[in-house]
């Protein structure tokens, strides 16, 4: 990498960067697949699915000025065409509107067009999925990212009540998970389900009310686990039209928490379908 290709940014109100400015507020309006990548971790994945032709697209980044050293790999990794910003500390917190202590963001895009029906299509013969119902917590989407990506899941599917993945904080929980494990986001979720159950996936609904122990589920060649968002769960009309399991816990609670009770029950159906 040569300092060449640096742009030093002077001025939080420089034009070249606006879509870094106030980015808290910016991540709540409607971005059409453009997110905010932030920190190392997830801008090497980003730098790594570009180079790849992956799913997603860096399309510049702004980093604090004394990180560049330790980065130059990856911005070596990066096409030519992506502009790299830099800015001392004073001015990359004027341009975000808070202390960006990590000092690394990255303005990337999602390229990937086709529809669940072209995903469900692509699917191995071994398959296990993870299903989101009605997730809408930030930190619960990154997490279970995160698990599907541990314990190997060939993708991430989710209804069209869940929130965006590519929200900044969803993607600093998942590790950058987000742009690793294929997803898609559309479809109610009995479409979804019955698109599942059509493409040969033994459907496993979580809840506390569940039928059978986690520890008890048969193996198959295809595995799908849904969960559904804290508080309510999921709705009986889904329990009681596929099969539903529970996590074994001692008395006195009443449920585990998404992020954890999916990690839990991943990990069951990875080692029953032989992904660890």
């Amino acid at each position: 990498m040569t300092s060449e290709r640096l742009i030093e940014i002077t001025h939080p109100d420089d034009p070249r960067i606006a879509e870094f400015r106030n980015i808290r507020e910016r991540d709540l309006t409607g971005r059409e697949n453009r997110f905010i990548a932030e920190g190392t971790v997830v801008l090497r994945l980003l730098a790594g699915a570009h180079a790849a032709a992956g799913d997603f697209i860096a399309e510049k980044v702004l980093l604090l000025k004394n990180r560049v050293a330790g980065l130059s790999d990856i911005i070596g990794a990066l096409p030519p065409d992506v502009p790299v910003y830099v800015a001392a500390a004073e001015v990359l917190d004027g341009i975000v509107g808070f202390h960006l202590h990590r000092g690394v963001l990255a303005i990337g895009r999602r390229t990937v067009e086709d529809e669940m029906s072209g995903l469900l299509d692509r699917f191995p013969k071994h398959a296990l999925v993870l299903v989101g119902c009605g997730i809408s917590n930030h930190d619960n989407m990154g997490s279970m990212f995160r698990n599907a990506a541990a314990f190997g899941a060939d993708a991430v599917l989710l209804d069209e009540s869940c929130c965006d993945p590519l929200y900044r904080k969803a993607l600093r929980v998942s590790v950058g998970s987000i742009l690793t494990v294929p997803y898609r986001r559309q479809s109610s979720s009995v479409e979804l389900l019955t698109a599942l159950a059509e493409h040969g996936f033994a459907i496993w609904s979580l809840s506390p009310r569940g039928t059978v122990d986690i520890r008890d589920v048969a193996a198959s060649e295809r595995m799908a686990l849904v969960v559904g968002t804290e508080g309510d769960g999921l709705p009986q009309s889904i329990l009681s039209a596929f099969g539903s399991v529970r996590i074994p816990q001692a008395p006195g609670l009443d449920s585990l928490n998404v992020a954890t009770a999916s990690g839990i029950a991943l990990y069951e159906m990875a080692a029953k379908n032989g992904r660890i």
